[in-house]
């Protein structure tokens, strides 16, 4: 998973750099050192030590007894569950997403936008073969919204000026063979998305993987979130997207988007991102 830029604003210099070693401790499994963060964040020893003291204190991180390497704190699984719960937008989708991935047997993923990137809400996996290939995805987990077919779902609806200021942020790295990695190019492609209602990631964000998604609304018919079906591109063909998956996320999309408020005919063939 690439490290994903961000920008600064002006932010309280002690919880800025709070922010970035708990960001630090999150973009591996492994445990990290004062030094490895020092070197890593270009901050003196005794500063990452001031602050992960702090930290710890709070249960924000905790430290190895024998290794004194650090990782992140049981504290932050409990108030990240706790957003989760707060979020009706996952209550709502989770059944629907349930009865989704149990009909077609593939990933199901729930997402949002923020800050210029997608951010997974929810994730469920119903794989007839438990031996295939999983995805990699997992709840909380961030990417880029040009190499995946929810991002593309989710800026699909934004202005030119918009897509330009995310693409200024987090620019368009190659993630996989099929990546777009021009803007001319990806704007051309999500005007297409907004006509047939839903995005196909090809092989963009991940060797092997294929996806399609489609756009979840909200009571006023903006596009808040999107949903998607995951799998290897030996099931997830071109042609069962055409057949039957793009035809399923979008019902299921629009299910969701009824619940939420959203008022519109049932979708026609071909889809759109029509009111």
């Amino acid at each position: 998973m690439p490290v994903l830029k961000t920008k600064n604003t002006g932010t309280v210099q002690a919880i800025e750099r709070g922010c970035k070693i708990l960001d630090a401790l999150g973009k591996r499994k492994q445990s990290y050192s004062i030094r490895d963060l020092s070197s890593q964040l270009n901050l003196p020893k005794p500063t990452i030590h001031r602050i992960l003291s702090t930290l710890r204190h709070f249960g924000f991180v905790a430290q190895d007894e024998v290794s004194k390497e650090y990782r992140l704190g049981f504290r932050l699984v409990e108030l990240g569950y706790t957003v989760l719960d707060q979020i009706d937008l996952r209550k709502i989708a989770e059944p629907f997403l349930t009865e989704l991935a149990n009909r077609v047997e593939e990933t199901v993923h729930l997402v949002i936008l923020d800050q210029g990137e997608i951010v997974y809400l929810d994730k469920v996996e119903k794989v007839s073969d438990p031996r295939s290939l999983r995805m990699v995805s997992r709840i909380g987990m961030r990417n880029y919204t040009h190499s995946c077919a929810v991002g593309k779902v989710l800026l699909a609806p934004l202005s030119d000026d918009e897509r330009a200021e995310i693409v200024a942020q987090k620019g368009l790295p190659q993630l996989a063979k099929n990546t777009i990695v021009n803007l001319s190019k990806l704007n051309k492609h999500l005007a297409d998305v907004r006509t047939q209602g839903y995005a196909v990631d090809d092989e963009e964000n991940e060797e092997g993987i294929r996806c399609v998604a489609a756009p979840v609304r909200n009571d006023r018919g903006n596009v808040i979130a999107a949903i998607s079906i995951s799998g290897p591109t030996v099931r997830i063909t071109g042609k069962r997207i055409h057949n039957e998956l793009k035809t399923r996320v979008m019902n299921t999309a629009l299910e969701i988007s009824k619940k939420l408020g959203y008022k519109s005919e049932p979708l026609k063939k071909g889809g759109g991102y029509q009111g």
